[in-house]
């Protein structure tokens, strides 16, 4: 390959991102070692659409919200064309899932992005998101990947979904989840099996784990070469949760990470966060900026490695 830009658009419950990379040359992991390539962000948008939204109040995306969309879509398509980027794809998760009029959304985009998106199902998002942060890190682990209307698990050979996000969270129980959290929890779990992926070492994905990075650094622009692998525990979690709790709504949308909207749903991300770092019994976990649009790209492109 000859380093060109090679792109992605992920269309999620809460949020739409396009990703602009490049796979380029790198020296050979070992000593004699094959050489590689390395895959690495070019650009990275991020536009809140908050489609979930819409199928939690309607069943359906309304036509305010289509129109949104088609204007996020619109501004991806111009940053494609001023870089010459290639886009490879372009996908549709939870949301579009359960959209009672999937065929107009589709159209919307299409005609804004001048390519047609898939909706992809959970397991097959799970699966990509993996093989994004297996090709940075290795084999041997889980990731988690908490989007705005599911939850994606997977350990390589086994992969869930959970339909269970930040923003379906926020929507039926607020801000802060209360006392009905604990209920919420046992049922969610009745019938999920972690067999397999307890006691591993743990990747989370998504905007919740980058919010939560961008905090717990205090990072005011997204830096992925700070944020890629950074390494936190259960008491750490705590300790940003209750921070971020304590704080007004006002203030908290002003802490780096939480603008457009996230403000209002992490809180509920890393209560579930926490539940499933319970669930999978360990004290540590890493975060990493990979995901389904790098995992898409994975799939379409030469394998790569950790970006540098």
């Amino acid at each position: 390959m000859d380093n060109k830009l090679i792109a992605t658009v992920d269309i999620g419950s809460h949020s739409c991102i396009l990703l602009i990379a490049a796979f380029e040359d790198a020296p050979a992991a070992e000593e004699g070692g094959a050489p590689r390539k390395v895959l690495v962000p070019k650009l990275q948008k991020v536009e809140v659409c908050r489609l979930g939204e819409d199928i939690y109040e309607h069943g359906a995306i309304t036509e305010k919200r289509m129109k949104e969309l088609e204007a996020i879509m619109t501004k991806f398509r111009m940053d494609l064309h001023a870089l010459g980027a290639n886009l490879k794809a372009a996908v549709m998760t939870e949301a579009m899932r359960n959209a009672e009029n999937p065929d107009e959304v589709i159209a919307v985009v299409e005609k804004a992005l001048w390519v047609k998106p898939r909706i992809i199902s959970g397991e097959e998002e799970g699966k990509l998101t993996y093989r994004s942060v297996k090709e940075w890190h290795g084999e041997g682990l889980v990731t988690i990947d908490i989007g705005g209307g599911s939850t994606e698990l997977s350990n390589g050979d086994n992969t869930f979904s959970i339909p269970v996000g930040a923003l379906k969270m926020f929507k039926a129980m607020g801000p802060i989840p209360g006392p009905e959290y604990k209920k919420f929890v046992k049922e969610t779990f009745k019938d999920v099996s972690f067999k397999g992926m307890t006691k591993k070492p743990v990747y989370l994905i998504g905007g919740t784990g980058t919010a939560l990075a961008m905090v717990y650094l205090n990072k005011q622009q997204f830096d992925y070469k700070a944020i890629e692998g950074l390494e936190l525990s259960i008491n750490d979690l705590d300790a940003v949760t209750t921070r971020i709790t304590n704080l007004s709504k006002e203030l908290r949308a002003m802490l780096p990470g939480l603008e457009n909207g996230r403000h209002e749903v992490i809180i509920c991300g890393l209560f579930w966060l926490k539940s499933l770092l319970e669930k999978l019994r360990v004290e540590t976990f890493k975060i990493s900026t990979a995901g389904l649009r790098f995992g898409l790209l994975y799939e379409t492109g030469d394998s790569g490695s950790r970006p540098e």
